[in-house]
Formats: C-alpha cells, sequence, structure tokens
C-alpha cells in the first residue's frame, strides 16, 4: 500500500477542483487576498481550428530569386513578426508555421474581415537604407532596389567611375552608386530619344535593411521642435552605417519603407556610433505608427502572397453536435464495461479517467491549444492509452490474487509489475507524437502537427492518471 493517502486525496481535489473551474469559465481571475487587486485575469475561451469554424488560409513565400538561400533563423523571426501583426488586430487564434526552407502557412480560424489581415500580411515593413547619390527621392514614390528582386532581370547597375562635370544629371538606367559625389543641380532631360515607358527602371543599391535595427523610438528636435524616429543599430549594422557614411559624406541616403520612399536625408558627416533618426514630416501618430512597425515588424525577409483561401467549416452545426453526441455514447459505454467487469478497480478507473479527461481540457484551454478535428482524435487516443494502463495494472492484480497473495501484496506487486509495460508503451507514443510534430512542422501539415500535439500532452497526462489519480482512490477504497 501507499502512504499519505489522505494527503495525495487533497492534491487531487485540489487539482480537480481548479480544473472543473477552468473548465467551466472562459475567464481566469484571480485576486489578492491582501489588496483586492487581480493577480490573474487572462481569457481561456476553447481555440477552435479552420475545420470547426472556417477561416482564411494564406500560403507566404519569401520574395527572394530562387538561388537565394533564406536562413531558418530569418524565417522564423518573420514568421513571429507575423503573428504579432496579426494578433494586434484581434485574430488571436491564427497559427503560422514555417513550411519547407521558404514559406510560411497562416491560418485564421473564424477571421471574418479577410482584406485587413491580407493587407497587414501583404505590408511587409522592410525598412530599406538605399544609395539614391546626389539625388534626392520626394517622399511617397516607389523604388525599385537590388535587394529582394524577384525579377531576375532587374539587377543593379554596375558601380562606374565618376563622370566629367560636365554631366549635371543621372542617366535613366544609372544606379545610385553611379551618381558623382559632388553635387551638381540636375538639368531636366529632354523627351526626345526613348519615350518614357520603354526606358529600365533605376535599380537602387541597398545599403542595410531594418534586420539590423535593435532598437527604435519617437523623439523630437530640440532646435526645429520636427518630430523624428531615432534608431539604433546592431554592432553589424553600425560598422556597416559607419564605413558607408564615412565614405559617402554629401550623398543622399534614402530611407525606404516597402518600396517607398519616407524619407531622403543628406549625409552631413560620418556617424560611428549605429545612431541616427528618420525625418519625414511625421505627426506624433504616424510617428509612433512608424516607431512601432520597424520595433516590431520589420520583417529581416521579404514575403509575397502566393495562395489565400477561404475555407468554409468541415463540420457543420449538426454534423459536429452529432459528433459530440456519438462522443459522449461511446465514453458511457467504455465507463458502464470498466465497471462492470473490473467492479471496484473499474470505478476508481472511470472516476480517474473522467477527471483526467477535465485536466487535459482545462489545459488545452490555459495554454491555448487550437482544438481541430484531428487534434481532437489525439485526445481521444490518448484516452485510450490511458484505460489502457490501467486494465495492465488490473489484470496483473487478479493474476497475483490467484497466485494465493494477500491484497496488500497483490496491489503492490501489481503496480510494480505492469510498470514497464506502462512506460515502454508510453515512451513510444510520445516518440511517435515527437516524430508527427517536427514532420508538421517541417511540411507546414498543421493537421498532423495538432494530432501529434494533443496525443502527446494526453499521453503525458494519462500516466499521471494512470499512476497517481487511479492508485489513490483504490488504494483509499481497499
Amino acid at each position: 500500500m501507499i502512504r499519505n493517502v489522505y494527503q495525495r486525496l487533497i492534491i487531487i481535489l485540489v487539482i480537480a477542483a481548479l480544473a472543473i473551474w477552468i473548465d467551466l469559465n472562459d475567464q481566469l481571475i484571480i485576486y489578492n487576498p491582501f489588496n483586492d487587486t487581480r493577480l490573474v485575469d487572462r481569457a481561456v475561451k476553447p481555440r477552435l481550428g479552420l475545420d470547426l469554424q472556417g477561416g482564411l488560409q494564406v500560403l507566404l513565400e519569401a520574395d527572394l530569386p530562387e538561388s537565394t538561400s533564406v536562413d531558418s533563423n530569418a524565417m522564423e523571426i518573420a514568421r513571429t513578426i507575423m503573428e504579432n501583426r496579426t494578433n494586434a488586430l484581434g485574430v488571436s487564434e491564427n497559427v503560422l508555421q514555417i513550411a519547407g526552407d521558404r514559406r510560411i502557412v497562416g491560418e485564421f480560424p473564424g477571421l471574418d474581415n479577410t482584406d485587413e489581415v491580407l493587407n497587414t500580411i501583404q505590408q511587409t515593413g522592410l525598412l530599406e537604407f538605399i544609395d539614391t547619390g546626389s539625388t534626392p527621392l520626394q517622399e511617397g514614390t516607389t523604388v525599385v532596389t537590388d535587394f529582394g528582386a524577384s525579377d531576375t532581370a532587374a539587377q543593379p547597375a554596375p558601380v562606374t567611375e565618376t563622370p566629367p562635370p560636365t554631366e549635371t544629371s543621372p542617366t535613366p538606367d544609372g544606379s545610385a552608386t553611379d551618381i558623382p559625389s559632388t553635387e551638381v543641380p540636375p538639368t531636366e532631360v529632354p523627351p526626345t530619344e526613348v519615350p518614357p515607358e520603354t526606358q529600365a527602371p533605376v535599380v537602387y543599391h541597398t545599403v542595410m535593411t531594418g534586420g539590423e535595427l535593435s532598437n527604435v523610438n519617437v523623439t523630437q528636435s530640440s532646435v526645429t521642435g520636427e518630430i523624428l524616429v531615432a534608431f539604433d543599430l546592431t554592432s553589424d549594422g553600425a560598422k556597416t552605417f559607419a564605413d558607408y557614411t564615412a565614405a559617402n559624406v554629401g550623398r543622399y541616403l534614402t530611407i525606404v519603407l516597402d518600396k517607398k520612399v519616407i524619407s531622403s536625408p543628406r549625409i552631413q558627416s560620418a556617424i560611428p556610433d549605429g545612431s541616427g533618426t528618420i525625418s519625414g514630416n511625421f505627426t506624433q501618430e504616424s510617428a509612433n505608427a512608424l516607431a512601432v512597425q520597424l520595433r516590431y515588424g520589420s520583417l529581416p525577409v521579404p514575403l509575397k502572397v502566393v495562395e489565400t483561401r477561404i475555407i468554409g467549416p468541415t463540420l457543420g452545426e449538426d454534423s459536429l453536435s452529432r459528433s459530440l453526441l456519438a462522443g459522449v455514447i461511446g465514453f458511457t459505454i467504455v465507463i458502464l464495461f470498466m465497471g462492470i467487469y473490473y467492479r471496484l478497480p473499474g470505478v476508481t478507473a472511470d472516476l480517474s479517467i473522467l477527471l483526467y479527461a477535465a485536466i487535459v481540457f482545462a489545459v488545452f484551454k490555459m495554454i491555448g491549444v487550437t482544438l481541430t478535428l484531428p487534434g481532437i482524435a489525439g485526445f481521444m487516443l490518448s484516452t485510450g492509452s490511458a484505460l489502457d494502463a490501467n486494465i495492465l495494472v488490473f489484470e496483473r492484480l487478479k493474476e497475483e490474487l490467484r497466485l494465493g497473495k494477500s491484497l496488500k501484496q497483490s496491489f503492490d506487486q501489481a503496480w510494480t509489475r505492469a510498470w514497464p509495460s506502462i512506460r515502454d508503451s508510453n515512451i513510444a507514443a510520445l516518440i511517435t507524437s515527437g516524430i508527427l510534430y517536427w514532420f508538421g512542422s517541417t511540411f507546414g501539415a498543421t493537421i498532423v502537427k495538432g494530432f501529434s500535439l494533443t496525443l502527446a500532452m494526453g499521453v503525458v497526462i494519462s500516466l499521471f492518471s494512470a499512476l497517481y489519480i487511479t492508485r489513490t482512490l483504490l488504494a483509499l477504497a481497499l
């Protein structure tokens, strides 16, 4: 027999009460008993997947040439940023995961305003510092850069020697690195030889991207009162910035967000400390919005929307209610079988399984597991594992009693000798769950990922219910 049965029983009752409380409420609030403030206040509403309530599915891909390798860490950062953006829109049940080396799959269950989410996704928040030579670009101008160009034909023009002073304007196909450092007022280019629509676009060189930003905040000029967006760079970014500004004093370093010019400042002197400011006729609101986007939303890799799908629920309301009814009927039959066949041990196993179901559902709500049809199937399969552990113990108990041992000896030997089989079967289930989860994460198979996650969590909790709850209840009953 086990010791401290009543202490274990108190622990079980506390866990059961907490789990049932979470199961019956969608808002978890815990007050401080001393000053009446809220220690915990969070929503614990069940999260349903695409197949249960419908929604939007989006496939994103790195907007880089196929020959360009994409860093896995950069893709993971991009995924996190996209998740933060959509969470800010109130889409709290979204699922974004990396599929392969270059793609991200996004799922937004129950989404009504799909246009807003798509617009947020398409705004990559890619900040670029581009070299425009001695020519400032007007705010709002759309440019072509050599970073993330999907079209392999759009390559930056080679760097050439500074032309004689008689050449006072850039050629239509020159890049920012072709423009002389000595400023000469540009003259009008007469529309003579080449029609504007046939001119090749100027491809500007990207000196640095927003991936090198370490901190962004809003400030105000003490001299002019102009609202500015100040930024600090990482160590690598600071070195690149220092080297470039030292070699290009007097030239324009244009700041571009999503290929649109937001500011075109002139380099007055070298900037060795890795800090700078962005000016652009900002209001306080627009500066704050830009700072937030750059601080939390500047993607290390440009992304493009490859495919979008509006998905309806796999099960309608009638089908879902029938499925729940079928589950209740099946669960009732299992409980009756255990009670009738194993009698007292079966009743304790039934109580253990009911507590197991309450605990699992509470854990799903607390950590925000998105419930899908495959996920529910994984949970039901783990319920079978919990029953299997109880059955192994009960059958071993009957064998020990047939050998003429006392009830106490049979009880102790049953748990000891059944444990290796229970351990090995559950370890095998966890290994299989891990392999399936890796497969789902690697190839973007959310169905497989949800199944493996709920299965693994159910297996772990089923071990607790079989080895702790059932054993305690049976010892108490004996």
